[in-house]
């Protein structure tokens, strides 16, 4: 089964989102199979951003990152990757549909509530790059039967 990684940053933390957020991922039949509420370490920003380190917002970025708890997850369904993104919401809010996250809930692009993998690849490497294996556990939904 495919799983991919979604990440609330510190916005929808800070605005008491968490819980909205995952009712809509768990409504949608997609299983949390990790998740953590945390801080993030300078490295941790710099490396999970380092595809955006030579841009002039790099440092925009880490600094909004590692400025308040987030809460990270890892989540498992069929076409994961792909529902995930479009539950999320493009990168600008403003260009974001109603009744996606970034739609609902975000005002710019610098404090979208959320990040979600783009791709499996991207999927995999942020999972192993925020989750210790021991951290991800498999569970059965009793509702799988009627969502797959």
């Amino acid at each position: 089964m495919e799983k991919t990684f979604l990440m609330i940053k510190p916005d929808g933390v800070g605005r008491g989102l968490i819980g909205e957020i995952v009712k809509r991922i768990e409504n949608k039949g997609i299983k949390v199979v990790g998740a953590k509420l945390m801080t993030v370490s300078e490295d941790l920003a710099k490396t999970h951003y380092g595809e955006h380190s030579e841009k002039p917002f790099f440092g925009e970025l880490v600094e909004f990152i590692t400025s308040g708890p987030v809460f990270a997850m890892v989540l498992e369904g069929e076409n994961v990757v792909e529902i995930g993104r479009t539950l999320v919401g493009k990168t600008n809010p403003a260009e974001s549909a109603p009744g996606t996250i970034r739609g609902d809930f975000g005002m710019t692009v610098g404090k979208n509530i959320i990040h979600g993998s783009d791709s499996v690849a991207s999927a995999e490497k942020e999972i192993a790059l925020w989750f210790k294996e021991e951290e991800i556990l498999s569970y059965d939904l009793v509702t799988s039967a009627w969502v797959y």
